[in-house]
């Protein structure tokens, strides 16, 4: 007894919540709930948190009951059982005559100057002269039939959500002076446009319809610039480019299906993200079940900041049912209602259920839901003003209703990812940050008008961007919005070409675009991009585009996923199937795929790959649908989603991942494989890193 009182003793000296030893007086307990708890409540929130021995949380975990000092006629009556000191007389209470005489349990503790090597590790590298960490008491023992605990940071909520924590405008006021200059004489140059004909010739007698015209837009990166923002020194500068701040709001679904490995695995995620934002970044976390609670308001990620949020989200404890609306009105409710702004804002919404209260039914009956009854309509998008704030959609496990998932994230501009893994979680979190935290454009428009009197405009291939051709077939827009650093954007143009009389070249379309710098808030307006064809009399070979068969291929395959979904849908998976053979047929036989284009193999994989997750009612009812979907949600917005082993350096499945989404994954693949507790945790092994393909 007197060895574990005296490790109890060293972990209180070391801020670490620990397992009271049991005494005589103390009820057996049952060992599995123990490790449970020990397991659910851990503070999996770095590196620095596991040993060899099993997990250390770094913050303590709730409770709702305290240490407890028995004076009885036993033996313990006379000795501390902190200190292992006689108790001298005063009421019961225990009083150190070492170096300090405490005469009831502190409250709060000082970090220890002198920490044991093995749990020494910080990744965070906080400033622990600074530092005071609350001391809270040991966690009860679970019953599992009355799963609920209470908490922490049980303050009511305002009744609006106006107490977020004001900007950081001094550095942002820094960042602007110190870049204006380099962004003026670089605008021109930070959006890249370039355009392809379909061929580059054509008989002047010959007329064509759909004749595809490639407009293909890049945010490029200036060389040189730097990221005054970035504050977190633990890590070195995902981008090596001035960004903008973000106001990011998470909602976690912590109800009851989370137990265990799934909420240990989250806090460990979200503890990456608190760990990876600058103190110029604003964050606030919601968490819901049958209910929703906001557990701390927008809040600059200091020291202090991060300290807090890790302490928050480490408090959360799983149980009840699954309110995906309430989770996300709230979430909804902290943007609308913030005083200040930074210039980025997004929600990031993981859930690994169904929600049982806004849409009803179940089984193979139930209507497919189209996301809206779940969005406020400050974020849904409904009203015709845009997509304000998009929500990136994490849909966990096999038992998530992917359906919903997609649909939110695609009304309101996000994407949605499938973590079939549970270890995969904080992969696909980092990919999602990295592009979050490299927004270098920002409400992007193209502008694309006709210059040749008979030439009209007939589509527009843009995906689940807004798009819109005028009625006399003479101009269109695409709304694309933001855009990563380093990002690309493919649009096809269809437009119908008249036959020339005798002119030698005719002049197609003219492009241009129009967005916002978020560092000097200024609109900026690119130089127009003319298209044109030569025209000769006497017809030659036609020279195919090989940019433009690219990007055909990938919306004929993305095209074939929505079909071979819907056919899934009403339960024929052999014509779901054979669509989706048909495709890989069709880009086999093209140019690109001949020449052994990238994107082209990867297409092909994928289509491969949702084949297999077709094989039978049960595989895609399991994982088939969420594949496809979180596929769809990637080719719609070409924008990286994770899905499958798509975050694993070896996947062909890599499409749209740019260099700070690929730096991101690295750095969370590394952090997790420099813990072996961690590898034991999260099996299977991840891969190293990961590196964007070129096109």
């Amino acid at each position: 007894m007197a060895s574990k009182w005296r490790k109890a003793k060293l972990a209180l000296g070391l801020n670490l919540c620990v397992y009271v030893p049991r005494t005589l007086e103390d009820p057996p307990s049952n060992n599995l709930d123990a490790s449970t708890d020990r397991l659910s409540n851990a503070a999996l929130l770095s590196p620095g948190n596991w040993d060899g021995d099993g997990l250390r949380p770094m913050t303590p975990t709730p409770s709702s009951h305290g240490l407890k000092l028995y004076r009885s006629g036993s033996k313990s009556s006379k000795t501390c059982s902190i200190c292992l000191n006689k108790i001298k007389q005063g009421g019961g209470h225990a009083i150190f005559t070492a170096e300090a005489k405490w005469k009831e349990i502190p409250s709060q503790v000082p970090c220890p100057d002198a920490i044991p090597r093995s749990a020494s590790r910080n990744p965070v590298r906080w400033a622990h002269d600074d530092a005071v960490v609350t001391m809270l008491r040991p966690p009860p023992r679970r019953d599992l039939h009355r799963r609920h605990i209470v908490p922490l940071f049980q303050a009511p909520e305002p009744g609006v959500f106006d107490d977020d924590e004001p900007l950081d405008f001094q550095p942002a006021v820094a960042e602007k002076n110190s870049c204006s200059e380099v962004a003026g004489r670089n605008s021109s140059r930070t959006l890249e446009v370039r355009v392809y004909p379909e061929v580059s010739a054509m008989p002047r007698s010959n007329s064509r319809d759909n004749f595809s015209v490639l407009v293909h837009l890049k945010a490029v990166v200036a060389a040189g610039r730097q990221n005054p923002s970035q504050k977190n020194v633990s890590f070195p500068q995902v981008a090596q480019t001035p960004r903008a701040p973000i106001d990011l709001v998470t909602v976690l679904d912590i109800s009851g299906s989370m137990a265990g490995t799934k909420l240990a695995l989250l806090k460990r995620a979200m503890g990456f993200v608190i760990q990876n934002l600058s103190s110029a970044d604003r964050l606030s976390v919601i968490s819901f079940s049958s209910t929703a609670r906001r557990l701390f308001p927008l809040r600059r990620m200091s020291d202090i900041g991060r300290q807090q949020a890790l302490q928050a989200v480490n408090s959360l404890v799983a149980n009840g049912g699954t309110n995906i609306a309430e989770g996300l009105r709230k979430g909804a409710k902290v943007m609308a209602d913030r005083k200040q702004k930074n210039p980025v804002a997004s929600v990031i919404l993981l859930s690994d259920g169904q929600d049982t209260y806004t849409i009803s039914g179940s089984g193979e009956n139930r209507p497919q839901p189209n996301g809206h009854p779940l969005l406020p309509l400050s974020i849904n998008g409904s009203d015709n003003s845009g997509f304000q704030i998009p929500v990136h959609t994490f849909g966990f496990g096999t038992d998530h209703d992917s359906s919903a998932m997609h649909s939110i994230s695609e009304t309101s501009g996000g994407t949605f990812s499938f973590i079939e893994t549970e270890a995969a979680i904080q992969d696909a979190f980092a990919q999602c940050i990295g592009g979050l935290l490299s927004v270098v454009v920002q409400e992007l428009q193209v502008k694309i008008e006709s210059l040749h009197p008979s030439l009209k405009i007939s589509s527009l291939k843009a995906g689940s961007y807004p798009s819109h051709v005028m009625a006399d077939g003479c101009s269109s827009s695409i709304d694309v919005g933001d855009l990563y650093a380093d990002e690309e954007r493919d649009f096809l143009v269809a437009i119908n070409i008249p036959a020339e009389a005798s002119s030698s070249e005719t002049s197609l379309l003219n492009v241009r675009c129009i967005y916002r710098d978020p560092l000097t808030k200024e609109f900026v307006s690119t130089e127009g991009k003319e298209v044109t064809i030569k025209r000769p009399e006497i017809a030659g070979e036609e020279i195919v585009s090989i940019e433009v068969d690219r990007q055909q291929n990938r919306v004929r395959a993305a095209e074939a996923m929505a079909q071979a979904r819907a056919a899934a849908e009403q339960g024929d998976l052999a014509v779901a199937a054979s669509i989706l053979e048909n495709c890989r047929r069709v880009l086999s036989e093209s140019l690109s795929a001949k020449s052994d284009d990238r994107l082209s193999i990867a297409l092909d994989a994928e289509l491969k790959e949702m084949q297999e997750r077709m094989a039978s009612r049960h595989v895609y009812e399991a994982s088939g649908r969420a594949y496809i979907l979180s596929g769809l949600s990637s080719h719609s917005w070409q924008r990286a989603t994770a899905r499958g082993d798509s975050t694993d350096r070896s996947s062909l499945v890599q499409a749209y991942q740019t260099p700070s989404m690929a730096e991101m994954l690295t750095r969370s693949q590394a952090t997790l494989l420099g813990s072996p507790s961690a590898q034991r945790l999260m099996q299977p092994l991840l891969s190293l890193g990961s590196h964007p393909k070129p096109r």
